[in-house]
């Protein structure tokens, strides 16, 4: 088994022993991103339609790191501090996603790293090039 790491500036840099994406053949699976500005580190706002929108941006920038795109997640992961910002999430990922969008979790969590609200990880698939 062959495996790739993927990085991007254009996301926040690992904040453990980590990294942002592993690529295994066509298979892609994107750790957890919080609403960290990648070039300052920082929480992009106590806001939670702003941190929605900063980790959709982040996922989408490791997204793009290994090839692909948000629409090629399989997958998707959503831990939210508060399970009442549900719909929330749901207007904000529609902006992001196309469908047919990907299989989904949506949990209550009691903590995020940082403190955040939401945090997001999943899976991609690349499409075939040959």
């Amino acid at each position: 088994m062959m495996k790739s790491i993927i990085r991007t500036e254009n996301a926040p840099s690992a904040i453990g022993t980590y990294s942002q994406a592993v690529k295994i053949k066509n298979t892609v699976y994107l750790s957890g991103q919080i609403p960290l500005v990648p070039e300052s580190m920082e929480v992009i706002s106590d806001d939670f339609s702003q941190q929605a929108h900063q980790v959709f941006k982040n996922l989408a920038a490791v997204c793009e790191a290994a090839g692909g795109t948000l629409n090629d997640m399989v997958k998707v992961n959503i831990f939210l501090m508060d399970l009442s910002q549900f719909s929330t999430v749901n207007e904000i990922m529609a902006e992001y996603f196309s469908q047919p969008y990907p299989a989904r979790a949506a949990v209550q969590v009691a903590r995020l790293p940082k403190d955040v609200a939401i945090e997001i990880d999943g899976i991609l698939e690349l499409p075939n090039v040959d």
